[in-house]
């Protein structure tokens, strides 16, 4: 576990005081201030409406509604947390009950009406919240917060209970946290810890325990948001408002499901604008994980594929274990933006460097190799027969006497590593105990980040315990894996924001001409035929081979003399949608009387299978190209979402895919394709000669247009193959599937 207080860190101080000073800029459209109220070309937001919520976590008022001081029972517990909570942060208690004059010593109200003044927050401990809540509402409270549970997550008879919940809010000025939430949000928070602080949001209270108890090795925490089944304000809300705040370096999550996929990545751009990282647990991974998540707070987990591609599309980093998201989140709200992506790893044991090497380049981190002036530096004071390339192997003895932090201070020094990483995987004093310290006194005098694994099980060890924790600069990991997954994290976040431009900013937001053309194609709940569905994509400028369609053998040998032999022959009807297992197609066909032939075999195979033709394609036979597949499809969260893959046969073999939420831009439209494991072939293999990666990319970014344009009418389009010829040639949809919705 990451133990060090990282005190004098900070995520981009530059940032930290133009936020607290108003001076950073909003979001633009096109020169111009991005408000709420922009929509994009199908009518959904561009921007994150976020919400005020300061009162929420610093109130001037608190009702507790149910308050009790009643020995023993749950409530009377739950009250006086929310006393000693309202104490500390300066808030009035109004404690609520119909048969009580004091609580606490407090005087209580019989009812809401009877509250003495306007409200902030209110905590609903009642079994049934409904009254209570339709009563804050008229009392214009701004907050509540429903603990009871019995909602979405138990069931259809939960879930309209709380859809009347969340009916009674939608029409007041009401926020409400819950339903099947907790006290989570009411914690005590140190208030001697300095420095950039997490921001907590769990939607199981539990899970979020680890990361609260970080503050007992020093790391920082400001907020904590339980969200529960989220029947109104959600993961997104908390994410938009924490990434505004100027002390939060970063965000932590714990998400069993997401209330709305859209909402969802409206937060993360706003987080990604301000560079503040959003490390998150995703529940779902598997179905026996989407299932439990869906019982325990009531909300679709989404396509875990969907889901995956949608955070890394906005930077959200998505690690799977509670200890990872400790760790991961603290080092990147610490430490400052890197000077360089390489990484040294430095040990006593050649056995541990190259172990921890191995671990670090799989992973994608890099190692550069020291260059010769710098290993002949090294080598003043580590034995020339030891590797001091990177990994960079001491022997030992050298980290026992003064020759330690020359070393240390050498490999800072070279302007190629941003990080130095030293495991040390048991404690082995004093060699041990000086390595540590003199590790803590360089990292006191650099800006480049220095982790240290310390793998001792035992934990108790002065150089762990008193030198490393006591660190406010040394970033301290209990295992290789999570120092390596933090690590990655670190030098990606700031590759991402560096690079960063929201895809919502040049999201098209009215109808092009070729949407125009293309809903009059449209036919609601029907699958297109071949033809109509590169008729679709003609209109968004999508090449499709040179075709016609006919009704007659005469017609078909017309038809090929005038797309030029060889052609490919094709059965064509809106409901005919895997031709090849039907022997609807011919390929190769060099002449007349094999065109006569194969009209009258597709058209027999029809009659046979009971198929209604609109007629037989005669198509342009193209050849010696890369056989992709574009495609679009629904996901119930995130509404459209565009695939990319090797096509043919090899779609449903290898599926090698890769997909993305529109609106994106062409950066992710190529990252796509560099995702595929078969990315390869696009570069040439065996001879072939590269192939016209723009031409993919440019269809990609078409489809993605279509995909918005016609959200709500399209329902599912597949191009397979799309043929992507050599460089400089083009790409060819070859067919088209598509149905309306």
């Amino acid at each position: 576990m990451l133990g060090s207080t990282y005190g004098t860190f900070t995520s981009d101080p530059r940032r930290a005081r133009a936020v607290a000073c108003g001076n950073l800029p909003a979001a633009t459209v096109h020169g111009r201030a991005a408000t709420p109220g922009d929509l994009d070309v199908s009518g959904r937001p561009l921007y994150a409406d976020t919400p005020d919520l300061d009162r929420f976590f610093r109130p001037e008022t608190v009702a507790v509604i149910g308050a009790s001081d009643a020995e023993g029972r749950p409530h009377a517990g739950i009250t006086r947390k929310l006393v000693d909570w309202a104490g500390r942060v300066g808030a009035r208690l109004y404690p609520v009950h119909p048969t009580r004059t004091t609580v606490f010593g407090i005087p209580c109200a019989r009812s809401v009406a009877d509250l003495p003044g306007p409200v902030d927050v209110a905590v609903v401990l009642v079994r049934d919240p409904l009254p209570v809540v339709e009563e804050l509402a008229e009392a214009k409270a701004r907050f509540a917060v429903v603990f009871a549970s019995g909602f979405a997550e138990t069931g259809a008879a939960g879930a309209a209970a709380q859809a009347r919940l969340a009916a009674a809010v939608s029409r007041s000025g009401l926020r409400l946290l819950g339903p099947n939430t907790n006290l989570n949000a009411f914690e005590e928070f140190r208030e001697d810890l300095q420095g950039p602080a997490i921001a907590l949001i769990t939607q199981s209270g539990h899970q979020g325990r680890p990361l609260f108890t970080l503050q007992e090795l020093g790391i920082r925490l400001s907020h904590w948001a339980p969200t529960g089944n989220e029947a109104d304000l959600e993961t997104a809300d908390f994410v938009s408002y924490f990434a505004e705040q100027p002390d939060v370096g970063a965000i932590a999550a714990y998400v069993e499901g997401l209330k709305d996929g859209r909402a969802f990545l409206l937060a993360a751009d706003r987080a990604a604008r301000r560079g503040v990282p959003v490390v998150a647990v995703k529940v779902g991974r598997t179905e026996t994980g989407a299932r439990t998540a869906a019982s325990h707070t009531g909300k679709l987990t989404g396509t875990d594929t969907v889901v995956d591609a949608a955070m890394r599309q906005f930077g959200v980093i998505r690690v799977d274990g509670l200890d990872e998201l400790q760790d991961t989140a603290a080092l990147l709200a610490r430490a400052r933006p890197p000077r360089a992506d390489g990484v040294a790893v430095y040990s006593i044991s050649g056995g541990t460097g190259a172990h921890f090497a191995d671990l670090a380049t799989a992973a994608g981190l890099s190692l550069p190799t020291l260059t010769e002036p710098k290993q002949t530096e090294l080598h003043q004071w580590i034995p020339h027969d030891l590797n001091v390339s990177n990994p960079i192997d001491n022997g030992g003895h050298p980290v026992g006497d003064w020759r330690g932090r020359k070393i240390i201070d050498a490999i800072l020094a070279d302007p190629a590593i941003g990080v130095l990483i030293c495991p040390i995987t048991g404690p082995f004093p004093p060699m041990s105990d000086r390595l540590a310290e003199d590790l803590v006194a360089a990292a006191a005098e650099t800006d480049k980040l220095i982790c240290v694994v310390w793998g001792s099980p035992v934990g108790t060890e002065e150089a762990y315990r008193t030198t490393l924790l006591g660190s406010s600069r040394v970033a301290t990991f209990r295992t290789f894996a999570n120092c390596v997954t933090a690590v990655r994290a670190y030098v990606d976040h700031h590759r991402f924001t560096t690079a960063y431009r929201s895809p919502f900013d040049e999201a098209p937001r009215t109808a092009s001409p070729s949407s125009r053309k293309a809903q009059a194609l449209m036919r609601p709940g029907q699958l297109l035929s071949e033809h109509a569905g590169k008729q679709l994509l003609r209109a968004y400028g999508i090449r499709v081979p040179r075709e016609q369609l006919v009704t007659s053998a005469a017609g078909a040998v017309r038809a090929a003399g005038q797309v030029g032999y060889p052609v490919v022959m094709k059965a064509s009807g809106a409901r005919i949608a895997h031709k090849t297992e039907l022997g609807l197609v011919r390929i190769g066909l060099t002449s007349a009387s094999q065109v006569r032939d194969a009209y009258r075999d597709l058209t027999d195979i029809a009659r046979y299978e009971d198929i209604d033709l609109d007629g037989v394609l005669v198509c342009q036979m193209v050849e010696r190209g890369v056989e992709m597949v574009v495609g679009v499809s629904q996901d119930p969260l995130f509404g459209p979402t565009v695939t990319v893959g090797l096509g043919g046969v090899l779609v449903e073999v290898l599926h090698d895919t890769s997909v993305r939420v529109p609106p994106f831009g062409e950066d992710q439209a190529r990252a796509m394709l560099d995702e595929l494991r078969g990315r390869a072939l696009l570069d040439g293999v065996r001879g072939a000669p590269p192939s016209d990666l723009d031409a993919l990319v440019e269809v990609v970014l078409r489809v993605q247009r279509m995909a918005l344009e016609l959200e709500g009418q399209l329902a599912e389009l597949d191009i397979n193959p799309l043929l992507v010829l050599g460089r400089g040639q083009g790409a060819v949809a070859l067919d088209a599937l598509a149905r309306c919705g």
